[in-house]
């Protein structure tokens, strides 16, 4: 059965850092691209961070620079790493395997002091 289950969200006070990760099982997760999505209160489902099979990185304007997407293909995780984090990150975030639309359970992120 393929799976994609996250972990590390919680509470981070602003400025502060935090990194979430997505482990997958049932596949192959070296040969698949991967992605990292959030979903803000009122806001449509957004993808913000991809990295492909090869380890190329993309980002959403919004956390470009702030947000950094990696793998280990060894423990079948992909990480997103959260500096500088502001309210408006809070959020639901979702780990996405875009090929085969496999998606994760999702993470809660709140940013509050």
């Amino acid at each position: 059965q393929e799976q994609l289950v996250e972990s590390g969200g919680g509470l981070v006070q602003p400025g502060g850092s935090m990194r979430l990760s997505c482990v997958a099982s049932g596949y192959a997760f070296s040969a698949f691209n991967m992605a990292w999505f959030r979903q803000t209160p009122g806001k449509w489902r957004e993808q913000i961070a991809h990295i492909t099979n090869r380890e190329l990185t993309s980002y959403a304007d919004s956390v470009k620079g702030r947000f950094f997407i990696s793998r280990d293909n060894n423990k079948d995780t992909v990480y997103l790493q959260m500096n500088d984090v502001k309210p408006e990150d809070t959020g639901v975030y979702y780990c996405k395997r875009p090929i085969g639309n496999l998606w994760g359970q999702g993470t809660q992120v709140t940013v509050s002091s």
